[in-house]
């Protein structure tokens, strides 16, 4: 089996099992978006959701963020880990969205990347899930089934991110992204499957016998 076949696979599996997907990061709109998205790194969406409700009631919007001092930010958000950086982040752009962008979130992936806090991946994030435009957002648990899946080489989160473009039809990037997440918790987790015990992997490697080795991003 060849990579497009083994990518014809995937996508017909993935979308049996998950033919709605919902965003994993409550939200109520762009901005609370992008601050939710920040919030998520190194840290589990479930935890983000637990935090977002009290900050949002205070601030859910990047005028009245920015009126919170670092402090008040960081108090609230410290549970999600990295509180120093992502309070400061949060404060930062927050001030730069309402003196630059008029208070609005920008749709494209040079203003986004250009905020604090915001890499490429939360750029990718906030641009398919909140414009809607087709992006795809690769972290390393998608970087990790890529691999175990014979997508990519996986040198890096990039060349991850070229390849998964380069195979799957543009259209599907969007949803795609958040089936691979939800397949990668549920079903292909870094210390379960191996590669080896999944439908997914057992359907795309069906004679490997060894656990899989991956390549760090």
């Amino acid at each position: 089996m060849n990579k497009t076949e083994r990518a014809i696979v995937i996508k017909r599996i993935l979308d049996k099992v998950y033919p709605e997907t919902p965003i994993p990061l409550n939200h109520q709109d762009n901005f609370t978006l992008l601050i939710a998205v920040l919030l998520s790194a190194q840290c589990t969406d479930e935890r983000v959701n637990q935090v977002t409700p009290n900050l949002f009631s205070i601030a859910s919007d990047a005028l009245s963020m920015s009126k919170l001092s670092v402090n008040k930010i960081y108090k609230i958000i410290k549970p999600c880990g990295l509180g120093p950086q992502k309070s400061k982040a949060i404060s930062k752009l927050s001030k730069i969205l309402v003196n630059k962008f008029d208070c609005e979130v920008p749709n494209n992936f040079s203003d986004l990347e250009s905020l604090p806090g915001v890499g490429h991946k939360t750029a990718s994030v906030v641009m398919s899930q909140g414009f809607g435009v087709p992006a795809f957002a690769v972290d390393t648990h998608i970087h990790r089934l890529a691999q175990r899946w014979g997508l990519t080489n996986g040198k890096n989160v990039k060349k991850t991110e070229e390849d998964l473009k380069k195979i799957f039809p543009k259209e599907s990037w969007n949803k795609l992204h958040l089936q691979i997440i939800f397949w990668g918790r549920e079903h292909c987790m870094a210390k379960t499957c191996y590669g080896t015990k999944c439908k997914i992997c057992k359907s795309c490697y069906p004679k490997r016998k060894k656990p899989f080795v991956h390549k760090r991003p």
